[in-house]
């Protein structure tokens, strides 16, 4: 029964970092889309979402039967719980995958203020984030987890600074509104991205730490800052 549970779990970390890698590349690739008016990735990314779909029900199945034949205690069972959250995170980031380049479709090209908006930054930061959060799962690394979670402010405050942006630019010119709208939704889903990158890094955290930190994460990562910021 042992072998056979660790068979299955081998079978789960296969599997939920081939999630990982085919929902790294649909970020990329709906980034470039974007970023060089690319039609064909865009399409590319909507075809293949179906794949990541087919992965998460691959996953949530392994998960149930590693449950029904096995009894998984400790850190197994802390893997299980957050491979079935972190799948479900995998799944909706490839969903924003899908919607970024639905978007970029719906404008053709980028418009000529593309520019004032805080974007390139904010997909510089999230592609990292997202790299770091499969890297710390992958190599069960609390320290790469406390990178991300660090970066999600970051991330909110260049959406908030990108919706002050657009608007003014849409209250400019009414010729403005459709391709607003359109980078205003990115600029969403790309902090929306960030979300679930920082949901992984917390269940990585709760893997290797055994310690929950959703909601309270700056009580357990960064309580010398807390500390200094309040003497």
């Amino acid at each position: 029964m042992e072998r056979l549970l660790d068979e299955h779990l081998e079978k789960l970390k296969t599997r939920v970092i081939k999630m990982c890698s085919l929902v790294d590349e649909q970020v990329q690739f709906a980034i470039k889309a974007v970023q060089e008016n690319n039609m064909d990735l865009a399409n590319l990314v909507i075809e293949r979402d179906t794949k990541v779909d087919k992965y998460d029900v691959k996953i949530d199945k392994i998960c149930q039967k590693i449950f029904a034949i096995g009894q998984p205690v400790a850190m197994d069972l802390r893997y299980i719980m957050s491979a079935l959250t972190i799948n479900n995170n995998l799944e909706r980031i490839g969903d924003i995958a899908t919607n970024i380049a639905e978007n970029m479709i719906r404008i053709t090209n980028k418009p000529d203020f593309y520019t004032d908006t805080k974007l390139e930054e904010m997909f510089t930061i999230v592609k990292e984030m997202l790299k770091n959060a499969i890297d710390s799962f992958i190599e069960s690394n609390a320290e790469l987890a406390k990178k991300v979670i660090a970066s999600d402010d970051v991330i909110d405050n260049m959406n908030a600074d990108n919706h002050k942006i657009l608007k003014e630019i849409m209250k400019q010119d009414c010729e403005n509104i459709e391709a607003g709208i359109a980078l205003l939704v990115i600029s969403r889903e790309v902090e929306r991205l960030a979300d679930h990158c920082t949901n992984i890094a917390e269940d990585v955290f709760f893997i290797v730490e055994a310690q929950m930190i959703k909601h309270k994460y700056e009580k357990y990562l960064f309580a010398d800052e807390v500390e200094d910021e309040e003497t």
